[in-house]
């Protein structure tokens, strides 16, 4: 109940000085002046990042928050939660990069030095249960090797690798028991993250325009036969969200694959829209899809018998009027 109780009062403070709190994101609290300035607060846990242009405004916000709150002021946003923030007001661009967090869990699990790879996964590498342990002994060495440990640092440094998110979740699949094999790919993804830790996410000042890309393989899961999606979302030409994971059912089709991934990036496009929209921007949408037919397949022939059981998904997309382009 105490985290619950800090976030009501915090809430509630941000109510009583003008705040709006967003819809879309109930820890992102907004207020836009009648000058046309605005500032936007940002909340996780106990840490916190304020944006606005009139410092002015900024620092009686912080006066009023101390007041009510012990907090500790850093100054200029440098780095949050393990994530390094640099910024370039000339040029009015930001990175953000985890390059020092990657270097020290290198250092942490004696991969340091380790022989550098140029791809998240090597296509020679394939993963499934039967590489799993089934005898006891193996089971008890294998318990002294970091599998669960690493899998999740993994999973934080995807927060700026977006390149890594689909071999992050192939490893997560076998956390329960993994086996040699598994592992080896695991420290191939260290290796691969040794030799791209100075890759940063950068946002400029293109035109502020949302825009989806969808993919996905056909029963790409060995053990499952499911298949995999995976959809990138970007905003003003940069990298703001993505995820790649595994189907909850087997599909018959690649058209039924392509609705599975379209919906799910609609989804996230849908939200991502309404925030937007609540921060004063307004926003239209596209999604660029692998195969024009099969966007066009969903808009128009979800009467079928065969397209059916997909449900609301066609839906979603025709009454968004979302766009299937070629594959990129």
């Amino acid at each position: 109940m105490a985290p619950r109780q800090w976030y009501k009062k915090f809430d509630s403070f941000m109510v009583e000085h003008g705040y709006d709190r967003t819809a879309s994101d109930h820890c992102v609290f907004v207020n836009k002046f009648s000058d046309g300035e605005f500032i936007i607060l940002l909340l996780y846990v106990d840490d916190m990042l304020i944006v606005g242009c009139d410092t002015s405004k900024i620092d009686k916000l912080k006066n009023e928050l101390s007041k009510s709150f012990e907090m500790k002021d850093l100054g200029s946003a440098s780095q949050i939660l393990s994530i390094k923030i640099s910024q370039d007001r000339t040029y009015r661009k930001l990175w953000l990069s985890q390059e020092s967090y990657i270097e020290k869990v290198l250092d942490k699990f004696n991969m340091g030095k380790a022989k550098l790879v140029s791809s998240p996964l090597g296509s020679h590498l394939k993963l499934s249960s039967k590489q799993s342990l089934s005898s006891e002994k193996e089971k008890e060495e294998m318990r002294k090797v970091p599998y669960a440990s690493v899998t999740g640092i993994l999973m934080y440094t995807i927060c700026t690798g977006p390149d890594i998110a689909n071999v992050v979740g192939v490893v997560s699949r076998f956390i329960s028991n993994p086996g040699k094999e598994h592992w080896v790919i695991v420290k191939w993804i260290l290796r691969y993250l040794r030799n791209t830790s100075k890759t940063c996410l950068c946002f400029g000042t293109d035109k502020l325009v949302l825009v989806g890309c969808t993919d996905a393989n056909m029963v790409g899961d060995i053990d499952s036969r499911k298949s995999t999606f995976g959809y990138l979302i970007t905003f003003s030409r940069r990298i703001v969200s993505w995820q790649s994971r595994l189907q909850k059912y087997v599909a018959l089709s690649t058209i039924k694959v392509e609705y599975i991934v379209i919906t799910e990036a609609s989804n996230e496009l849908l939200w991502m829209k309404m925030f937007l929209q609540e921060l004063g921007l307004q926003q239209k949408k596209s999604i660029y899809s692998t195969v024009i037919v099969k966007v066009l397949f969903i808009s128009r022939s979800y009467n079928s018998v065969k397209s059916k059981k997909l449900g609301r998904v066609p839906h979603i997309v025709e009454n968004e009027r979302f766009v299937g382009f070629p594959r990129m």
